[in-house]
């Protein structure tokens, strides 16, 4: 089987899921978000407001092209990783890219109580949410499975991910 590699916007349980994918398949998940912090010594938000997007999606880059190579791992990508269509041909080498949504409304109620979110910190985070859900939209379809996470557990998810997939072949 093929990695699994998770996208999708922030809120749609893109962490949850793989947590649940790696019990249930005993890979290692890797978040990208969470290996850039690590390299970089600062959190997410810091980047954005020291280097600007622009620097972070450099770094986005790099740091998926390091794991992308790796078998039998999840790859849990930031949201905005699918604008470079780069990281999308990376990743899809040896994996499989799975989009999971969830309604506006949903994700800001996921995020709300989260300040690492430095797209969401204006004044209608609402709207915001809306306004990059559109943008993004092209670039989430690209995705080889989507995946509504509306109303369902991370273990509902990750059991439909896994059924795709081995049918993805």
């Amino acid at each position: 089987m093929k990695n699994i590699v998770l996208t999708g916007f922030m809120g749609t349980g893109k962490s949850e899921v793989s947590r649940e994918l790696s019990r249930i398949l005993g890979w290692k998940s890797i978040d990208i978000d969470a290996e850039i912090e690590k390299s970089q010594k600062m959190a997410i938000t810091e980047i954005f407001r020291q280097s600007g997007e622009p620097k972070f999606r450099d770094i986005e880059t790099e740091t998926i092209k390091k794991f992308s190579g790796n078998k039998n791992v999840i790859i849990s990508t930031g949201g905005g990783a699918v604008l470079r269509q780069e990281n999308m041909d990376v990743l899809r080498e040896k994996g499989v890219i799975v989009c999971l949504a969830a309604r506006p409304e949903t994700i800001l109620q996921r995020t709300s109580k989260n300040n690492d979110r430095p797209l969401l910190q204006v004044d209608e985070p609402l709207k915001k949410i809306k306004e990059l859900l559109e943008f993004r939209k092209p670039y989430y379809e690209k995705a080889d499975i989507m995946i509504d996470t509306e109303g369902k557990t991370p273990l509902e998810v990750a059991e439909e991910i896994i059924e795709k997939v081995k049918n993805e072949g």
